[in-house]
């Protein structure tokens, strides 16, 4: 898979899977609620770090500045 997100959207990502981090472990919250912001969390984290969406890769959205160079 390739590149898909640009340094502001990874950025982004991070920022909000910390505000929901510090949410999950500052409030007291139903359980399914707790789970649901863990999960949230790891999956913004994971696309944060590696830049790559599945999401966007369905979609076809491209926020990487960067065009990935052709194969001859």
């Amino acid at each position: 898979m390739r590149v898909n997100e640009g340094t502001t959207d990874r950025t982004i990502r991070l920022l909000l899977a910390v505000l929901l981090l510090g949410l999950a472990l500052g409030t007291t919250l139903p359980a399914w609620a707790d789970v649901a912001l863990y999960v949230a969390t790891g999956l913004l984290t994971l696309t944060g770090l590696m830049g790559i969406c599945p999401l966007y890769s369905v979609l076809g959205i491209n926020t990487c500045p960067v065009k990935p160079k052709r194969r001859a």
